[in-house]
């Protein structure tokens, strides 16, 4: 069945996995500046995870209203990463100014600006951004991460969090589909909003881990955040190339592909 590929799209299927197979945000700032980002926790105020979760579940709900309710839809349009990666920079240095505190400003506006981004890579891979499908589909990207400090390493691998999302991405859909006037506070959007913030959050914790870190504070919130915004940039780039080649030769065989092909770079 994986005979049927084009060595064209065996390529792009090995680059996805690539991207959503490795390590993630925890390892680029630890590759940053050469210490673990548990470095960082320690100097997390008590009860930062709770915090944290507050947050992200908030910077989610804002994010979906203001970024997926509004793009235009011009399925194969070149993406505007390089743009997008300038303004969560902005708003990271921005941000990084009020330090603990500001995460809680900084991070709905920095969500937004980068679920606008996974949406540009949708549409550059032929994403029709009317299409319900679509617009969960970048909410899931979130979801995403390759290993990171949170992990189980049972349920982190690209295709395992797919299957956990399943029914909620499936319900939400169906409610985007048949409601004009969509919004995150809707039932099905908000259960899947809120799997997916307990996985974001990961991410938003090592964020502000390492914007902990004093070596880190001396680079800056906005090269924090542009590690933030490049790390799910790749996952969206993994993700809708999985989706246009699913769309080209069914699920099944995409998957099985992806199952026999190595996960390194």
């Amino acid at each position: 069945m994986t005979d049927a590929f084009s060595d064209a799209d065996r390529t792009a299927l090995q680059a996805a996995k690539a991207l959503l197979e490795n390590p993630g945000f925890a390892a680029r700032i630890t590759n940053l500046i050469g210490k673990p980002i548990e470095s960082g926790i320690a100097r997390l105020p008590a009860h930062w995870g709770d915090a944290i979760a507050t947050v992200t579940q908030r910077a989610l709900g804002k994010a979906a209203d203001a970024a997926l309710f509004t793009m235009a839809d011009q399925p194969g349009l070149s993406a505007s990463n390089r743009w997008h990666k300038l303004a969560v920079s902005i708003t990271g240095g921005v941000g990084g100014a009020f330090g603990w505190a500001g995460l809680a400003l900084e991070l709905p506006v920095s969500t937004t600006l980068m679920l606008r981004s996974i949406a540009d890579i949708a549409r550059s891979e032929g994403e029709s951004m009317t299409a319900a499908p679509t617009r969960v589909a970048c909410l899931s990207v979130l979801a995403l991460g390759g290993p990171s400090r949170g992990d189980d390493g049972v349920d982190s691998g690209y295709y395992a969090v797919r299957t956990a999302l399943a029914q909620a991405v499936s319900d939400a859909a169906q409610y985007l589909a048949q409601s004009a006037g969509a919004s995150a506070s809707a039932p099905a959007l908000a259960r899947l909003i809120s799997m997916i913030a307990k996985r974001f959050g990961v991410q938003v914790g090592e964020k502000a881990a390492a914007e902990a870190i004093p070596l880190v504070g001396a680079v800056g919130g906005a090269t924090v955040n542009l590690l933030f915004i490049d790390h799910f940039q790749d996952m969206a780039r993994g993700h809708f190339t999985v989706r246009r080649l699913e769309r080209r030769y069914g699920e099944e065989a995409v998957r099985a592909l992806y199952a026999a092909l190595p996960a390194g770079r």
